[in-house]
Formats: C-alpha cells, structure tokens, sequence
C-alpha cells in the first residue's frame, strides 16, 4: 500500500509518499481502508518535531473508511462497515491499523468526507462549548479563527446553544464565511485591536469565554477581552507557542480562567466519545451543522496540504482524499 513515512522531522519534505507492507490488524484493532483524511495542526506539531513522537511513523490523527478486517476479541464492529477515528496516528495511508476502541460507527446518511472533516475538529468544538465552557443561552463569546475549520463548528455548536458570537477574522471573505455559519459580529484583526473591538460591542463587560486555537499572536488580546471570571480555553497554537504566563495576570484580568485542554482528555472514555461523536453526527443528518471543506489533496501532496494549512490562509477543513 502508500503511505506517508517520516523518517527525521522538519518542514513538509519530510512528508515522502512511499510503498510499504499492508498492516495487520492485532488483537483489538482494526484494519481500515481509508477513504478520507483530516488534515490537523497536530499533524505539523508531530511532524516539526515539536510534540514527540517515535521514528519513524506514518502521520495523520483523524480519517474516515471502511472496516477490512477485525483483530481477535473485537466486538461491536464488523467487515464493511463505515466507521471514522480521530486521535490514533496512522491515517495519512491507504490502510491503517487503529484500536478498535477509538473506532466510532459513521451512520449511512454521512458521507465519508464530512466524516473524515468532522471528527478531531468537531469534538474538539463539542468539548470546548458543552464541558470547557458549557455555553448558556445569552453567553456572549469570542471565538478566534473563526472562518478556520474548528472556529466554524465552535461558532455553529455555540449558536446552538443560544449564544451571541464574536468572531476574529483577517480578510472579507473570511468574514462573509464566519457570518455564514453564525457568527453575530466579525473583527478583522488586521484592522481593527481586538480587544478594542469586544469591549465596544460588550459594552465594556467583556465576553464570557474566548476559544482560542491561535496561541501567541491572540493570547493577550484573549485576556483583555474576558468579562470577571470568564474562561480562557487556549485549546491550540497555531501562531506558535504562548510565553509563560504570570498567573497574577489572572487576577487583575478580573479573577478570570485560563485552561489548556486538549480532546484526548475529553474523549478517554469510550461512552464519552461515542456520545460526543453522536451528538454531531445527529446535527450533521438534521442539516442542523455545516461541515466546510475547503480543500481536497491527493495524499502524494500531503507536504502542500500542511503548508497551506499553516499559512493560516484557508478555510475550512483540508482533506488528504
């Protein structure tokens, strides 16, 4: 079979589509044949070296296919069924291997791309709004890189919940998408200072819960932009890591909350992640959330795929297909 096989980390030349055995399913996996893949900024931490992974190892955390074959002592799964995973390296390939309880059921009326592009992103949006912050109905809450794949599910999932969002944005057309999907009102950072922006239309209490993927260039303008006691849920850091924090700043922001949560620790229980996948397929099949694809790569472009996500110029969610 293909797959991507990183041998040293680095930039995306390191990402070499190659041939390779096809893996066996062991005991308490299962052999799936991937259909789609997500594209995630875990994937470039893993692949620049800065999260720590063993070498080599094919990369990718989230995909969508079809069961090939089950392991000794699985249950509930079975050949040819439709099945989607996120948090379980392996997906950048035509064939993975993943435990069988990380697996979840794809229902029949999703289609294997919103799938792929819902999993790891979509969870991370149901954890961030139902148990990081459980937005209420009136919340007002800020919401970063907002036409970005996660921000347009968090933006959807908070509406649901009867939320007014704030979204930051750095073009017009990112604008018009984060409107599209919800959001009440957009800030152009590249124009206008956000915090600035969220007192006026706070009426200078501030909002209740920022959701912010960015990391270093929004980390201070997240702070400023929190009414007393609100909850800072820092869940990324795609603009780079966030320089050590004094936690007297917590204090004067107003008593607020900085948390760095991340999905693994929201979905570690099985029921848990069935219940969260569930939920959002469940919103999928009623029309009730859009899930944006803003590209399609072949695998053999895998380095493209990650470089475009970095550049923080997409929208949407990027697929390897």
């Amino acid at each position: 079979m293909r797959a991507i096989v990183i041998e040293e980390t680095g930039g995306p030349e390191v990402l070499r589509l190659t041939e390779t055995a096809d893996p066996v399913a062991g005991p308490g996996e299962v052999l799936v044949d991937v259909e789609a893949r997500g594209v995630n900024f875990i994937d470039i931490y893993q692949r620049s070296g800065l999260y720590d992974v063993p070498l080599p190892y094919v990369p990718g955390m989230e995909a969508a296919g079809v069961v090939a074959a089950v392991g000794d002592g699985v249950t509930g799964l079975s050949v040819g069924q439709r099945v989607g995973w996120a948090m379980a390296p392996g997906a950048y390939a035509d064939r993975a291997v993943v435990r069988a309880s990380l697996v979840v059921p794809v229902p029949d009326a999703v289609p294997g791309e919103q799938a792929a592009a819902l999993l790891l992103q979509g969870m991370t949006a149901h954890y961030l709004v139902r148990s990081v912050y459980p937005v209420s109905e009136g919340d007002t809450v800020l919401v970063h890189a907002a036409a970005g794949g996660t921000g347009l599910l968090v933006t959807q999932l908070a509406k649901e919940r009867g939320a007014r969002v704030i979204g930051t944005v750095s073009t017009e057309e990112k604008e018009r998408i984060a409107r599209e999907a919800g959001a009440d009102e957009v800030v152009r950072y590249t124009e206008t200072p956000v915090a600035e922006a969220v007192r006026d239309l706070t009426g200078g209490e501030g909002v209740a819960a920022v959701y912010d993927g960015v990391g270093r260039d929004t980390f201070d303008a997240s702070l400023a932009s929190l009414r007393p006691r609100g909850v800072l849920a820092l869940f990324g850091q795609s603009s780079g890591e966030v320089a050590p924090v004094d936690p007297q700043r917590l204090n004067s922001a107003g008593s607020v909350y900085l948390t760095r949560p991340s999905l693994a620790y929201f979905v570690a229980d099985r029921e848990e992640l069935l219940g969260r996948a569930r939920d959002l397929f469940t919103l999928v099949e009623a029309g009730r959330l859009d899930v944006r694809i803003g590209g399609r790569y072949p695998l053999s472009e895998a380095g493209r795929a990650q470089s475009d996500l970095a550049s923080r110029r997409t929208t949407g969610k990027l697929l390897l297909v």
